[in-house]
């Protein structure tokens, strides 16, 4: 049962009335004598305490759904929670509405799992303030809210998931970064009492990472999570979300957590408020608390579901569940009305923060704020940074436009519009597609789709393909996915070609004039292990879901406007590793029963493409200028750091140090300065990527993992230097099996392409 859906279509009719930004209880001059909770002289949480003193029985339960009721006697409006903003505003959730109202579209930004291949930190924050600007645009004609669900900070655990698009990848510390600049880009800056211009929300917290695999549901699936992988895998994205990022909104996931509904997970969800010290309101996903009775059958009952939940932290249900049934929940004595109170004090904060109840005097933007060239010159942008250079045999790109005079496009997305986007896209701007794009190079440009959709199950229209690459002197084939392969609540089985497509690219290359152009499209890896050593096959371009502007600057990149320069933020694996079920959730490799362990941290398999993987048009080297030969930890206590495995005893005796027993992380923190060499004829914007891994062999521990990065821009033949900062609690630790954050002690080696510099970290 599609949840989302149904949740969206039973409350997408109170969409307008919920997002109208006028009716403000607090305008007036002399509303906060007509209502307490307007007295601006008050402290927010006063404020808010205030408003729920108010509230009837009803009154408050009414509070409880992403469509909240008003409160008319005390002029309180409705309003609408849930909005969608994941990579621009969508239309996912009722709270944004392109159908009526002065604005009709909005810019579409490439995929996340695309611009996070830009490595780009200043990048990703601007792209969130960039649609931050158009969400207060569209909110001023009351066409949308100031409340949205996003960012998706999930791991991208495994290939096959399909949302993984949504996510910033496999890395733990590249999802904690994005997620650390998507917020700080889309709330703004805090002002007075921890005021914000937009709420966005960290979500799906947490362990969760399938929809719908062989049987196995994401409304019913239990993640066995060991503490090990829960500490330095699921949890360090949610946790900078809240602590460095000061989200205002998180969502509990569908799934189980070892046995227990996580809206229900009483010991995680007050982890945040307790360890990380969130301060905003904790909403399911959507329906996400009916199927803990309904579904999972963890109750016995719908008002001991409601109990669970209100009880373990959540405030808010996306969906009418809440409503319907907590009047009935306190009549049988599961809960009380303080349990309530606790929840609408959450969320009339938040409220509050926003200014949603106050004069607005902030809020100049309106919809020529939306839809602007500057929007789109940074959707632009996103996509040359995180467009993904995967093979380019003998330099064959870039093309030189003087020796082309004819172009074929092939495939069926390379003149599909709708193939761009990805999950949650709402309407965009203007869409350019592939064939549209090149048309604007080269004059004579055909197009054949060779299949009659992605699914490629037939190769009736292979002909037409066939005639259009024998005529043309550049051939591009367009291959890959689109939402007919992987989205919400739809996993993939396997991780080749859909359908017949490998089969249209090996014949169509089969007569090309020259080795062919590959562009694959999708955020998920797939098996191109045939393309990869396929001569026919000059060069390989990946670039996700690019958004409205795809076709624009596809044609940017392959006559060499544009040098690409991402990395891929995902492992691409072979086919065989869909022989792993889904459902296995361990990290860690274990050979004892045949399992790889999954991404680049713990995986010792074979792979296609590997993390942080990418060409460009220039080649690269890389020297460590300068970076401290050994770093001293101190602990606090010497008795509290004798806490170790007698597996990893040293002959110093102590060869690791729990991070909560050193005196000071801070104190640890080091500069790593590099030189960038840029050996070609073109200049480029780069990403660099430090890794670091430890000399000694501990079972368990990372192969190696990422601890610093960042997007430079090289000029042609010419040295660039860049310094990274490396903290070595948060990014060379890992968690023991007790899940427990460690440092180990001893030779580690620093890694920047070929470049490597060891470091002591010594007691």
């Amino acid at each position: 049962m599609l949840y989302a859906l149904l949740c969206l279509l039973a409350l997408a009719g109170a969409a307008a009335a919920a997002a109208a930004p006028n009716a403000r209880p607090c305008a007036s001059a002399d509303s906060a004598s007509a209502y307490p909770f307007c007295d601006a002289s008050l402290s927010i949480p006063a404020r808010a305490r205030a408003l729920v003193s108010l509230l009837t029985l009803d009154e408050k339960i009414a509070q409880l759904s992403n469509t909240a009721g008003g409160v008319p006697r005390l002029g309180v409006p409705p309003y609408q929670w849930w909005s969608e903003s994941l990579h621009g505003l969508a239309d996912n959730g009722p709270g944004v509405n392109f159908s009526s109202g002065p604005v009709r579209a909005a810019t579409a930004f490439p995929q996340v799992i695309l611009s996070t291949a830009a490595f780009n930190r200043s990048l990703w924050r601007a792209v969130a303030g960039a649609v931050a600007t158009e969400a207060l645009g569209m909110h001023s004609t009351g066409q949308a809210g100031l409340t949205y669900w996003a960012p998706n900070i999930n791991i991208f655990r495994d290939p096959r998931w399909g949302r993984g698009q949504e996510t910033s990848g496999e890395d733990p510390a590249v999802a904690a970064a994005y997620s650390l600049e998507y917020v700080k880009g889309f709330q703004g800056d805090y002002g007075e009492e921890g005021r914000i211009r937009l709420s966005a929300c960290c979500k799906h917290y947490t362990a969760y990472d399938m929809e719908k695999w062989k049987g196995f549901s994401r409304y019913t699936f239990n993640a066995k999570v060991t503490a090990q992988d829960m500490e330095d895998t699921y949890q360090p994205p949610f946790k900078t979300c809240i602590q460095e990022a000061r989200a205002s909104c998180l969502m509990c996931a569908y799934n189980q957590v070892n046995d227990v509904p996580m809206c229900a997970r009483k010991d995680l969800l007050q982890k945040t408020r307790d360890e990380w010290g969130f301060k905003g309101y904790i909403t399911s996903d959507c329906d996400a608390v009916a199927i803990i009775h309904e579904n999972q059958t963890y109750t016995t009952s719908d008002e001991d579901s409601i109990a669970i939940v209100l009880r373990a932290g959540m405030d808010l249900n996306c969906g009418s569940f809440l409503v319907r049934h907590t009047k009935s929940a306190i009549e049988k004595g599961k809960i009380q009305e303080q349990d309530i109170d606790r929840a609408l004090f959450n969320l009339f904060s938040v409220q509050l923060r926003l200014g949603i109840f106050d004069k607005l005097n902030d809020n100049r933007l309106g919809p020529s704020n939306v839809c602007t060239a500057k929007h789109r010159e940074l959707a632009a942008e996103a996509v040359r940074q995180g467009a993904v250079l995967l093979k380019n045999d003998n330099g064959f790109l870039p093309l030189k436009g003087s020796e082309v005079r004819h172009v074929a496009v092939i495939g069926p997305s390379a003149n599909d519009a709708y193939a761009m986007g990805g999950d949650y896209t709402g309407v965009p701007c203007n869409t350019t597609t592939f064939f549209k794009g090149m048309q604007a190079y080269v004059a004579q440009t055909t197009f054949a789709s060779g299949c009659k959709d992605v699914s490629c199950n037939s190769t009736d229209l292979f002909g037409e393909a066939i005639e259009a690459a024998k005529a043309a002197d550049i051939v591009v084939v367009v291959a890959g996915l689109n939402l007919t392969e992987e989205r919400e609540d739809f996993d993939r089985v396997s991780l080749l070609l859909p359908g017949k497509q490998m089969n249209l690219i090996q014949t169509v290359a089969s007569v090309t004039k020259k080795p062919l152009v590959l562009v694959l499209l999708g955020g998920g890896p797939v098996d191109v292990s045939f393309a990869k050593h396929d001569p026919r096959i000059a060069s390989i371009l990946w670039l996700g879901y690019p958004g409205e502007v795809g076709g624009q600057v596809l044609p940017e990149i392959l006559f060499g406007k544009y040098n690409p320069g991402g990395k891929l933020a995902m492992t691409w694996y072979p086919e065989s590793f869909t022989a792993i079920p889904m459902t296995d959730m361990n990290m860690r490799a274990d050979s004892s029963r045949g399992y790889p362990g999954r991404t680049y941290r713990f995986y010792t398999g074979d792979v296609v493409y590997g993390f942080g993987y990418g060409l460009s048009y220039s080649k690269y080297s890389y020297s460590i200028l300068s970076a401290p030969k050994k770093i001293t930890v101190s602990c606090s206590s010497v008795l509290d750091t004798i806490r170790r495995k007698p597996a990893y005893i040293r002959r110093d005796g102590l060869d690791f140090m729990n991070t909560e027993d050193i005196a000071s992380c801070e104190a640890l923190i080091f500069s790593v300065r590099i030189a960038v060499l840029n050996h070609g004829a073109m200049d480029g914007s780069h990403a660099v990527l430090l890794f670091a891994r430890s000399k000694s062999s501990v079972p368990g521990f990372p192969i190696k993992q990422l601890v610093g990065f960042e997007r430079v821009h090289t000029t042609a033949s010419s040295a660039t230097n860049v310094e990274l900062t490396v903290d070595p609690c948060k990014h060379m630790s890992a968690a023991n099996p007790e899940g427990q954050r460690v440092l180990l002690l001893g030779a580690h080696v620093l890694t920047v392409g070929d470049e490597e510099f060891e470091l002591l970290v010594e007691h």
